[in-house]
């Protein structure tokens, strides 16, 4: 007889009611991760306009500079004209740069002997840090002073551009602090977000274009399975070229399966946000072991 008995009624609808609530659970996270890639995607539509924006502003200052030296009858040898007229012209070009980047995070003023910038930085559209170059004009172009961190290979970047292209030179320090500042705050957010999840301090360089650490996607595990090694070969780029994820040679395939799953979110996202999409997934790993 105790055989043919039912399940309560009540265990059904309380089942029933742990797999609704982890529906619900899961496309919430699922409407959150596609709104952040349309905003994502927004974002990068946004620096496209504006360096094609840039460009075309550079174009037209350009046409403008040819047409005004055209009309002063300024030939293309400044070694024919006076010191004066080398630095104005000098100084007309400084001004357009100036206009140019004005829409690009890069600012700039006049100084007594040449000219200051500042590059501000930002990632997915939060602010970070400003740094500070200044600039001498005379008797050529060199850098005076500035902000920029050391591990920046800034003086790689002027030798190959500072004397012949400093609307270059600007544009590609620009992107090699803001994706520096990019890594940097992937890196601060999961250690003040997921520390939980951590065994002990991740692992980083100055750079921060080498991270090590090991974790456990669950928050309710006190081990840590998985080694993590991502490298960022461009340092133009915040999300890593090589991602290694390992974990014990005589880890269950279940676990071995996760690992590749996790490297390849890490290339895609965001580190922080590559960890907050392990949701409910990460608490099957004591299970999976």
């Amino acid at each position: 007889m105790e055989e043919g008995k039912a399940h309560p009624p009540e265990g059904v609808f309380a089942h029933l009611e742990m797999l609704e609530a982890r529906a619900h659970e899961a496309a919430v996270k699922q409407a959150a991760a596609e709104q952040q890639k349309e905003q994502l995607a927004r974002l990068e539509a946004r620096v496209q306009e504006l360096r094609q924006r840039r460009d075309e502003l550079q174009a037209k200052v350009e046409l403008q500079e040819q047409g005004q030296r055209e009309q002063e009858g300024v030939v293309s040898d400044p070694a024919q004209h006076s010191a004066q007229t080398v630095l104005e012209w000098k100084i007309r070009k400084v001004k357009s740069t100036l206009q140019v980047f004005y829409l690009t995070g890069i600012s700039g003023k006049l100084s007594k002997h040449g000219v200051c910038f500042c590059i501000s930085t930002a990632y997915e559209g939060i602010y970070l840090d400003s740094y500070y170059l200044d600039l001498l004009t005379e008797p050529q172009v060199r850098i005076h002073r500035h902000s920029v961190p050391i591990f920046i290979p800034m003086e790689q970047i002027a030798k190959k551009y500072l004397q012949t292209d400093i609307r270059r030179f600007l544009s590609v320090l620009s992107d090699h602090l803001n994706a520096y500042v990019g890594r940097r705050y992937q890196a601060d957010q999961l250690q003040e977000h997921f520390s939980d999840r951590l065994e002990g301090t991740m692992q980083r360089n100055s750079l921060c274009n080498l991270l090590v650490f090991n974790y456990n996607p669950s928050s309710k595990s006190e081990t840590f399975p998985f080694n993590a090694r991502l490298l960022y070969g461009d340092l133009c780029c915040s999300l890593p070229t090589e991602v290694v994820i390992s974990c014990a040679p005589d880890a269950p395939a279940a676990l071995a399966e996760m690992a590749a799953a996790h490297s390849d979110l890490f290339r895609r996202l965001a580190l922080h946000k590559a960890f907050g999409s392990f949701g409910s997934a990460g608490e099957h790993v004591d299970g999976a072991r």
